[in-house]
This record gives C-alpha cells, sequence and structure tokens, in this order.
C-alpha cells in the first residue's frame, strides 16, 4: 500500500509517468491557445482602440484576466518543469522523490501571488492573499475560465468589427448618393420632409458607426448562442433609406414626366377655352336665330385652373419637384373635368339649332316622296310646305310652331298618299 500524504496517496512510478504525460499534452495546448489568444485580431484591436460604455468595461476586466492567465501559465510551466527534473533524475526514483511528485502533481505545490488574481476573482474568494498555494488542476481550471472569458469578449468584439462598420460604410455610401439625387430634384432640408429625414439619417450613421467602433459590446448579442452581432439600428436605418429612395425616385419621375403633363394640360385647357368660346358664339347664333328663352348661359374660361398652370410651370422653371407632383394630380383631374363641362355647354346651347336641322331634314325628306308619288302638284301639300318652310328658314325660327306645320305636312301626305300607298304609315319611303 502506498504511504499517504497530504495530497494522497503517494503516486507510483508509472502514475507519475502517466500524469507527467497529461500535463505535458495540456501544457502544449495551453500554450498554443494562448499564443493564438495574443495573435487574434481582436484582442489586437482592442488593445489599440479608443473604447468606450460597455466595451471598455468588459475589456478593462477581460485584460486583466489575460494578464493573470500568462502569469497562471508561467506557475503552471514551473511546476511542471519542476516535476520533470525531478523525475528525470533517476529511472527509479526513491520514495522521498515520488512524495514530492506527488505533491507537485496533486498537491497545492505552486505558488501564486495574490497579485496575479484579477479583482474579480478575489472578490468571489474572499479578501485578497499575497500568495497562493494551489494544484496544477486548480491553475488549469482558472486559467480555462479566464481564456474562455478572453476569448468569448475578443470573439465578439471581433465579430461586430468585421460585420459593423464595412456594412455601415456601404449603407453611408448608398446614402450619399441618394442624397446628390434628392439635391438635384429639390428634396432638400426644410424644403422636403425627405430632406430632413435624408440628413437625420446621416448623423445617425455617422453616430452609428462610430459607436460599432468604440463599443462594439453594446452591438453583441450572445443569446442565442453561438451569439450574433446586433445589426437592428442598421437595417432599420436600411428600410428608412429605401422609404427616401422611393419618394425621391417619385419626385425624379415628375421630373422626367413634367414637360409632358404640363404639354397635354395646356392643350386640354386650350381645348376647354376653344369649346366655351365656340359655345358663346353658338348662343349668340341661337338668340338669333332661334325664338326661345331657355337658352343656357355659357361661362368664361377657368381663370383659377390657368393660374393653378401657371404655378406648375413656374415650379417646374425653378426645379421644386417634389411641389409640381401634387399640384399635377390635382390639376389634370380638374383640367379633364373643365373640358367635358365645355362640351357639355356647347351640346346644351346649340340644342335648338339640332332641333331646326333635324326639322328641315324631315320636312325635306316628305317633299321627296311626295315628288316620287307624282303628288307634287297637290295644292294642299305646295300650301303646307311652304307654311313648314317659311317658319324653319326664318330668323328668328319659332321651333314650336315649326314642329308643329312639318306635323301637319306630314299627315297631309299620309292621307293623300294613302289609297295609292295602302302599305304607308306617313312615313317617308
Amino acid at each position: 500500500m502506498a504511504v499517504a500524504g497530504p495530497a494522497g496517496p503517494v503516486m507510483s512510478r508509472e502514475d507519475v509517468d502517466r500524469a507527467l504525460a497529461r500535463l505535458g499534452a495540456e501544457h502544449e495546448a495551453i500554450e498554443s491557445s494562448l499564443f493564438a489568444l495574443q495573435d487574434h485580431s481582436g484582442r489586437r484591436l482592442l488593445e489599440g482602440a479608443e473604447l468606450t460604455g460597455v466595451t471598455r468595461e468588459r475589456w478593462a476586466v477581460t485584460d486583466a484576466a489575460v494578464t493573470s492567465l500568462w502569469t497562471h501559465f508561467e506557475a503552471y510551466t514551473g511546476a511542471l518543469e519542476d516535476a520533470r527534473e525531478l523525475r528525470a533524475r533517476r529511472r527509479w526514483p526513491t520514495q522521498t522523490e515520488l512524495a514530492r511528485l506527488t505533491e507537485l502533481l496533486r498537491g497545492d505545490g505552486v505558488t501564486v501571488t495574490g497579485a496575479a488574481v484579477p479583482d474579480a476573482a478575489r472578490a468571489l474568494t474572499g479578501p485578497a492573499r499575497l500568495t497562493e498555494h494551489l494544484s496544477l488542476d486548480e491553475l488549469l481550471r482558472r486559467m480555462n475560465g479566464w481564456y474562455d472569458q478572453a476569448m468569448e469578449t475578443v470573439a465578439a468584439a471581433d465579430s461586430v468589427w468585421s460585420a459593423l462598420p464595412a456594412r455601415i460604410d456601404l449603407l453611408a455610401a448608398e446614402t450619399q448618393r441618394v442624397r446628390s439625387l434628392a439635391h438635384s430634384v429639390g428634396v432638400r432640408p426644410g424644403a422636403h420632409p425627405s430632406g430632413d429625414d435624408l440628413e437625420e439619417l446621416i448623423a445617425e450613421l455617422t453616430a452609428l458607426r462610430a459607436q460599432t467602433v468604440s463599443d462594439p459590446l453594446a452591438f453583441w448579442r450572445a443569446a442565442p448562442t453561438p451569439g450574433r452581432p446586433d445589426t437592428a439600428r442598421y437595417e432599420d436605418a436600411g428600410r428608412r433609406l429605401e422609404d427616401i429612395r422611393r419618394e425621391v425616385e417619385a419626385v425624379l419621375h415628375v421630373r422626367d414626366d413634367a414637360e409632358h403633363r404640363l404639354k397635354r394640360l395646356r392643350d386640354v385647357l386650350s381645348r376647354a377655352d376653344r369649346t366655351l368660346t365656340e359655345a358663346r358664339a353658338a348662343r349668340v347664333e341661337v338668340l338669333s336665330k332661334i325664338l326661345a328663352s331657355d337658352v343656357p348661359a355659357v361661362s368664361g374660361p377657368a381663370s383659377a385652373l390657368h393660374e393653378r398652370l401657371a404655378a406648375a410651370e413656374e415650379f417646374a422653371r425653378t426645379a421644386r419637384w417634389h411641389r409640381l407632383s401634387p399640384l399635377l394630380d390635382g390639376l389634370e383631374e380638374q383640367a379633364d373635368e373643365e373640358l367635358l363641362r365645355a362640351r357639355d355647354s356647347l351640346t346644351a346651347v346649340t340644342a335648338p339649332l339640332a332641333v331646326r336641322a333635324e326639322l328641315r331634314g324631315r320636312l325635306d325628306a316628305y317633299r321627296a316622296k311626295v315628288a316620287r308619288l307624282g303628288m307634287a302638284e297637290d295644292p294642299l301639300l305646295i300650301e303646307r310646305y311652304d307654311q313648314a318652310r317659311r317658319l324653319l328658314w326664318s330668323a328668328p325660327c319659332d321651333l314650336a310652331g315649326a314642329d308643329r306645320t312639318v306635323r301637319r305636312y306630314q299627315q297631309a301626305v299620309a292621307e293623300i298618299a294613302a289609297p295609292r300607298t295602302p302599305t304607308d304609315r306617313g312615313e317617308p319611303g
């Protein structure tokens, strides 16, 4: 049975050799990991950056942990080298040497100063001590904890620095392009809401990039694992830029289409004015040629629409496209309505002339029928035709009287022609 000591039963030569092999492999792994941490781009950036906020606080703790990590590794290395040296003295170590090896490999045989322990770790273990006596396993446990803490911090910072600033730069460059386009179509701060939004977005992107550089850990979301950069503000800025871009493109479309739309507006209002002029002239003719008192009045040109058209042309001339757009939308609809109103007015005014023309046409049609039937010399038909013709070709024309005389002529033609054409119903053939 092996003799027991403070570290437990004294290890055998085989136990010592196996423990040294295991600890040697762990030492190589730790050393490799520490060098990887030392060369990590995130650590180098954290050491050289002017940090703020959460990152400054966490890096202060992590930097102290990295320092302690190297100090403990040196102690670990020293203890391992002492054990290897003692084991190498002879092939078959004495019981005293095995006891010493057991103390080095399993006991609290490694001494570290209290200054090598970070403040956070000392707070967990009670008041600070000048020295501590630890086992190699305890050293390893501490180093693993500090290493995980350091790697989490530097990897998170590096991930944010790799993901966000470059993307924000691209978005900022696109924002400047949209800004240039916006200014070309009059979308400027104080002149258009989107101009104000764009300036706010530019300022926000500048502040956002500065914060991601100085405080990257403020943009790290550890849950759910393995964690990821928080891109919510960046994505929101991208959506806002897209909304502004659509508004600017809408204004740009107005600019590109403005001349065509203004030309059409001029044409529609011009046709409306000409139609109203024609209606006024027709009304004068109707009043002079038709005995009627219910001829509707004709309004003048739509001066308000012409004033708004002049304002639209001024907006186009001064490149105020964002103000031109809503004005054109309403003006086009009102101009079309004005043209329809003018046409309806012309139709209403000329209705009596249309009635007179219809009566004249009907009278001529029945006269042609009378000639075909050989009744052109009938005295009654001649008398009634002359009466209707005098009324229809006199000025002012009594439409009501003319209508009655034309009907009387139709009736006379029907009565006289009935014996000759039994199928005739009084309509011209």
